[in-house]
C-alpha cells in the first residue's frame, strides 16, 4: 500500500470519527433514514460520491 493511500485512508477515519464525536444524534438520524432507503439507491449514491471524489481529488492533484 502507497505512503499516500495510507494516509488517505487514515483521514477518511479521523473524518469519520470526527462526525461521530461532534454530533452522534446527527449520526443516528441519518443512519436511520438510509435504513428506510432501498439498496439500490444507497448504492448509486455511493457511486455518485465515488466518482464526485475522484473528480475533486484529480482538480487537487
Amino acid at each position: 500500500m502507497s505512503h499516500d493511500l495510507a494516509a488517505a485512508l487514515c483521514l477518511v477515519l479521523v473524518i469519520e470519527g470526527l462526525v461521530l464525536f461532534a454530533a452522534p444524534r446527527g449520526w443516528q438520524s441519518m443512519v436511520r433514514e438510509a435504513l428506510k432507503m432501498e439498496p439500490r439507491r444507497l448504492r448509486i449514491f455511493g457511486a455518485v460520491a465515488m466518482v464526485a471524489g475522484l473528480l475533486f481529488l484529480q482538480l487537487v492533484h
